[in-house]
């Protein structure tokens, strides 16, 4: 259970929060490189950590994510001309470049030198997996940009959905790390079978397990935690254990186990206090052992479809007030939640908790260790963080972070879970 005032460090990222500060302390996805396809494109609106951006492609191809309000008289460059490498404000003209610099003035007489004194707030930006990537936190603390956790190298195939949530990050990361509720929210689109390993068929991801109590065991870790969830599988359960090994690197990856075409990953993103971004990726390394999936597929498969299923903004078109489109006449023929996509059945749970979730009120169980784990992992983080310390994971090297891996599998009583996932301990967790 947390106090009042842990709950609001771990949720709250707007102004001087402490944990918006550490999160700035890490390269963060912006925006999908879709939003902004082509040089020249239409600027996209930008919110993070409470902050209002705008990103944009420039003429060279270039992406800049900058102050959505000019410098001049801070109306929205959301509006602006994207055009000759900068974006231009249709108020007085004033144009900026990628990196923030004022190079034009139209309002301006020449010669004046007003334009060098005048700096726009603009981030450093990378591209990589299908996003774009920006650091927000102070340039003496930058740290090398490395290749995302689920695109390793340029070979890999990542394929994404996006959806706004209308729910703070930290109670949506919680449902990722949360293995227990996936055989009950889940056990229509999740369902056991007599099969060898986490098989996906293309409407389902079928499982070797009838448990829905799953035995917990965490470690805490340099980049976070990992844990493991252990059911009895369907076959040989008197010798074999079905292992679901989940990691959470922090501030908002979760590595979720994964099936014999792909493997998962989840991002969630804070827009403000109360609001996120869930960004959930199906990739495979692309050295053929996996055959993985598009992108268009994935997002029909879980009910994320842009123009059918949210707008262009990636909000829900059947959000809370449509009930999330669930048809109880569906759910009385069988299905257990009568909600179409397993991520519309998280966020169905994720925002009928309130915008932040008010975790005195809980009542926490065995199953919940997971949790447990990921809030005493983030409160300590941020207290150590708040006298001096360095961002929790942010000492990691990169050639230990490309070790790190989810797994599931039916495996022998005997194996010790925890070299399984290419993580490096520190200490073990147990439930409180």
């Amino acid at each position: 259970m947390l106090t009042d005032h842990e709950n609001d460090l771990l949720c709250r990222v707007e102004g001087e929060a402490p944990m918006g500060q550490m999160m700035r302390r890490y390269w963060l996805p912006a925006c999908l490189s879709e939003e902004v396809p082509e040089p020249d494109c239409d600027p996209v609106r930008v919110r993070i950590l409470g902050e209002d951006l705008v990103a944009f492609r420039d003429t060279e191809g270039r992406v800049g994510v900058m102050d959505e309000y000019c410098p001049h008289r801070r109306v929205s460059l959301f509006y602006g001309r994207n055009e000759e490498c900068g974006l231009r404000c249709l108020y007085h003209g004033w144009k900026m470049d990628v990196d923030g610099n004022v190079v034009e003035m139209a309002s301006e007489p020449p010669g004046t030198g007003f334009m060098e004194k005048v700096k726009h707030k603009a981030y450093p930006v990378r591209e990589a997996g299908g996003f774009v990537w920006v650091y927000m936190g102070p340039a003496e603390t930058m740290p090398e940009f490395e290749a995302p956790l689920f695109a390793p190298s340029e070979k890999a195939r990542v394929s994404i959905l996006k959806v706004f949530v209308n729910a703070n990050w930290a109670q949506c990361l919680e449902g990722a790390i949360d293995s227990a509720h996936s055989s009950s929210l889940h056990s229509t689109d999740m369902p056991p079978a007599k099969v060898a390993s986490s098989t996906a068929t293309g409407t389902s991801w079928q499982r070797p397990s009838t448990d829905k109590s799953p035995r917990m065991q965490a470690e805490e870790t340099d980049f976070g935690f990992h844990y493991v969830a252990i059911r009895k599988p369907i076959a040989n359960s008197q010798t074999h254990d079905y292992l679901r090994i989940t990691l959470f690197v922090a501030p908002i990856h979760v590595l979720i186990p994964p099936n014999n075409v792909y493997n998962v990953a989840q991002m969630n993103m804070p827009v403000d206090d109360e609001h996120s971004i869930l960004y959930l990726m199906a990739w495979t390394p692309g050295d053929g052992e996996q055959e993985g999936t598009d992108q268009e597929s994935w997002r029909k498969f879980t009910g994320q479809q842009l123009s059918i299923d949210l707008d262009k903004t990636y909000r829900k078109v059947l959000g809370r007030e449509q009930n999330f489109g669930q048809d109880r006449q569906k759910q009385k023929l069988g299905d257990f939640t009568g909600i179409r996509g397993f991520p519309n059945q998280d966020i169905a749970m994720w925002e009928t908790m309130g915008p932040i979730a008010q975790r005195g009120d809980e009542r926490l169980g065995a199953s919940d260790l997971a949790i447990v784990q990921f809030r005493r992992t983030m409160v300590e983080a941020l207290q150590r963080f708040m006298k001096g310390e360095p961002a929790i994971g942010s000492q990691m090297s990169a050639g230990d972070r490309a070790q790190l891996r989810s797994f599931e599998g039916v495996m022998p009583k005997s194996t010790d879970w925890r070299k399984l996932s290419g993580a490096h301990p520190e200490t073990e967790a147990t439930a409180e």
